[in-house]
């Protein structure tokens, strides 16, 4: 009978977490500034849009529709997704410089195919991603034990959903009647 337990093995010791941890923050750290300093990430913004660059608008109009599944119909999607890229466009533009830079590392990561696949398990294109297959990314981050992929899935839905929520049209849905007239 083994008497070690779990916690005493070397895959899951603190160490080799915080190795390991440790070494996949600078893997991200450095595939954003490989994506940046390669002109694979360009730092302009998508005409119509003041902050969200081409590559953003990509993995975004694949993640919008699976992350307001439910709240909104099949109809009015494709109306939902482009007035929450405009909100969230808006929200991004009034970031501070450094929240504006980080979140654009962010999607760097995402939008890049070195690091794309092996973080998100999206080995083709965001926009020949399924919806389940993008649902499997984002409960892989959300549950992941790494606490930067946590905080990744923590920023992309705090994001979205305040981009969503703050507009005029989901308020039926949550059943908000919205702010008292004055």
């Amino acid at each position: 009978m083994m008497d070690q337990s779990l916690s005493n093995t070397p895959a899951l010791s603190r160490r080799g977490l915080l190795k390991f941890s440790l070494g996949a923050s600078a893997f991200l750290a450095t595939a954003g500034l490989g994506a940046s300093l390669s002109g694979c990430s360009s730092s302009i913004p998508e005409s119509g849009f003041a902050a969200l660059r081409g590559g953003d608008l990509l993995f975004l109009r694949a993640l919008i529709p699976v992350m307001l599944d439910g709240a909104v119909s099949a109809e009015h999607m494709p109306a939902a997704v482009d007035g929450t890229l405009k909100s969230l466009d808006y929200n991004l533009d009034h970031l501070s410089p450094e929240m504006l830079k980080l979140t654009r590392q962010l999607f760097d990561v995402l939008g890049m195919a070195v690091t794309r696949g092996p973080l998100t398990g999206i080995w083709g294109s965001w926009e020949n991603a399924s919806a389940d297959a993008i649902r499997h990314f984002l409960d892989r981050w959300e549950n992941s034990s790494l606490s930067l992929l946590r905080m990744g899935h923590s920023s992309l839905v705090q994001l979205v959903m305040m981009a969503w929520y703050g507009r005029r049209e989901s308020w039926v849905h949550c059943g908000y009647p919205g702010p008292p007239t004055v």
